[in-house]
C-alpha cells in the first residue's frame, strides 16, 4: 500500500465539507467495534475469573492425582510400598495415603445426617501437605489431638458444625457399615460406631466440603471403614497441575495392575466442560456485537463510495488501477477496525481492573461462594479477540472496495 493510497483513505475518513454525516457514521462504526471488543474483554475475563475461582475452591481438598485400586475391596493393602514408588516418579512433589468413606453422624439428639469421612495423616512436622485443606481451618488444626490423648479428634466443615451445633470441645458419633459384616441372627449389617471430639473447624468456601465433610486421623478412618491396615488410595501433588494427566499415565505404567489413577480434571470433568462451554457460548454471543459493527463499516464505506464516485472516476481516469482503489477502501475499514479494537482494549482492561480492584458488583457468598465478580484476563483470549475483531473489520471492506474498483471512469465522472 502506497503513501498516496493511505493519504486518500485518511481524507475520506475525515470530516468533509457539506458531508459531515459520513464522519459521524465512521465514529459510530468505531464505537460499535469499541463496545464489542470491550464487552468481550470484560465478560471473558469474568468467565475466566469464575472458572479459576471455582477450580481453586474445588481443589482445596482434592489432590492433583489419586492413585486407586481395582478389585472387590477397592483398597490398597501394601500402600507403604506403593507410596514409596509413587514419590520416586518424575513430576511428583509429594504423596500421602488417604481414606474416604461415608458415615452417619449423630450428636446426642434425634437428628442424624450422612457425611463423608476423610482420613488423613495428622498435621505434624514432616507430614506433607498434598492439598491446601489444612490451611483453611478457622478454629483448631488438623493434629486431631483429643483430650484423651488418643488422636480421636475430628475437623468438621463450618456448615456441618453449624447444622449439628457442634463446636470444638463437643463430641459426635460416627456410624459406618465399614467391613460389611452381617449379623447372623438379624440378617442386618453390624455398624461400626466411633466417638470423636471436635478439635477443629474448616471453612473452604465450597459448599460440598463445608456442609458434608468430616476429617479424622488416618488410623481412625481405617477402623471406621473396616479397611484394616489398608487405605482407599494415595493422593499425589505434582509439580505442574496442568501436566497431571501425563504424570498420571506414567504412574499407571510404573505401578501396573491393579492400580489406576484419576487426575483432577477427570474427577470434575462434567463441571469444567460445562464452564468451558459456557465461556465459548458467551464469547460467540458477544462476538455478534462486533459483527453488527462490521455492518456499520460496510454501510460507512458504501456511503463513501456513493459520495466520492466522481473523485474515484477522476482517479481512475488519471491512471490509478482498480487494485489501488480497493486498497484505499480496505485501509479505511482497517483503520476503523484497529482504532475501535485499541480503544475497546483500553476500555475493557480499564473496566476489568476496576471490577477486580474496587469490587463494584457484590455477590452473596452463601449462594455463589464468592463475594464479588472475579476477573482474570488471559493473553490468549485477548489475542483471539484482537485477531477476530480486525479480521471481521477487514472482511467488511470487501464489498464496498470491489464496488468502488468496478466503477467506469466516464460514468463515475458524470455521476451526480
Amino acid at each position: 500500500m502506497t503513501k498516496l493510497e493511505l493519504q486518500i483513505a485518511w481524507r475520506y475518513l475525515r470530516s468533509r465539507r457539506g458531508s459531515r454525516l459520513l464522519s459521524l457514521i465512521s465514529i459510530i462504526a468505531i464505537g460499535g467495534v469499541l463496545v464489542g471488543v470491550s464487552a468481550l474483554i470484560v465478560i471473558i475475563g469474568v468467565m475466566n475469573g469464575l472458572q479459576h475461582d471455582l477450580r481453586e475452591k474445588i481443589l482445596v481438598g482434592s489432590p492433583d492425582i489419586r492413585v486407586l485400586s481395582y478389585g472387590e475391596d477397592l483398597k490398597i493393602t501394601d500402600w507403604p510400598k506403593v507410596l514409596d514408588k509413587v514419590r520416586k516418579q518424575p513430576g511428583v512433589v509429594t504423596a500421602a495415603p488417604f481414606v474416604l468413606t461415608e458415615a452417619l453422624m449423630t450428636a446426642g439428639h434425634d437428628y442424624a445426617g450422612g457425611v463423608y469421612v476423610v482420613g488423613l495423616l495428622p498435621q505434624v512436622r514432616g507430614v506433607p501437605d498434598v492439598t491446601t485443606i489444612r490451611s483453611h481451618t478457622t478454629q483448631g488444626d488438623f493434629r486431631f489431638a483429643s483430650t484423651d490423648g488418643q488422636r480421636r479428634g475430628v475437623v468438621l466443615g463450618k456448615l456441618l458444625a453449624a447444622r449439628f451445633n457442634k463446636w470444638p470441645g463437643d463430641s459426635i458419633n460416627l456410624l459406618s457399615a465399614g467391613g460389611g459384616k452381617m449379623n447372623p441372627v438379624t440378617g442386618g449389617l453390624v455398624p461400626r460406631s466411633e466417638t470423636f471430639e471436635v478439635t477443629g473447624i474448616v471453612s473452604t468456601g465450597m459448599y460440598e466440603y463445608d456442609n458434608s465433610y468430616a476429617f479424622v486421623a488416618l488410623d481412625k478412618a481405617q477402623n471406621l471403614a473396616g479397611l484394616g491396615d489398608g487405605v482407599t488410595g494415595i493422593e499425589v501433588k505434582t509439580t505442574d497441575r496442568w501436566q497431571a494427566s501425563g504424570i498420571a499415565s506414567q504412574l499407571v505404567g510404573a505401578l501396573g495392575w491393579p492400580y489406576r489413577t484419576v487426575d483432577w480434571e477427570e474427577q470434575n470433568h462434567s463441571l469444567f466442560q460445562a464452564l468451558k462451554l459456557e465461556k465459548l457460548g458467551m464469547g460467540v454471543i458477544l462476538l455478534l456485537i462486533v459483527l453488527v459493527a462490521a455492518f456499520n463499516i460496510v454501510s460507512t464505506l458504501t456511503m463513501v463510495v456513493a459520495d466520492k464516485t466522481k473523485e474515484i472516476g477522476i482517479l481512475k481516469a488519471m491512471g490509478m488501477p482498480a487494485a489501488s482503489i480497493r486498497r484505499i477502501f480496505f485501509a479505511q475499514g482497517l483503520v476503523i477496525g484497529v482504532v475501535g479494537t485499541v480503544l475497546g482494549l483500553l476500555l475493557g482492561f480499564g473496566a476489568a481492573l476496576a471490577l477486580d480492584k474496587y469490587q463494584f458488583i457484590k455477590l452473596d457468598p452463601q449462594v455463589y461462594f464468592i463475594d464479588h465478580l472475579p476477573v482474570t484476563t488471559q493473553p490468549t483470549d485477548v489475542m483471539w479477540i484482537i485477531l477476530a475483531s480486525i479480521a471481521i473489520a477487514a472482511i467488511a471492506t470487501v464489498y464496498p472496495s470491489v464496488q468502488a474498483s468496478r466503477l467506469f471512469p466516464i460514468d463515475a465522472i458524470r455521476h451526480e
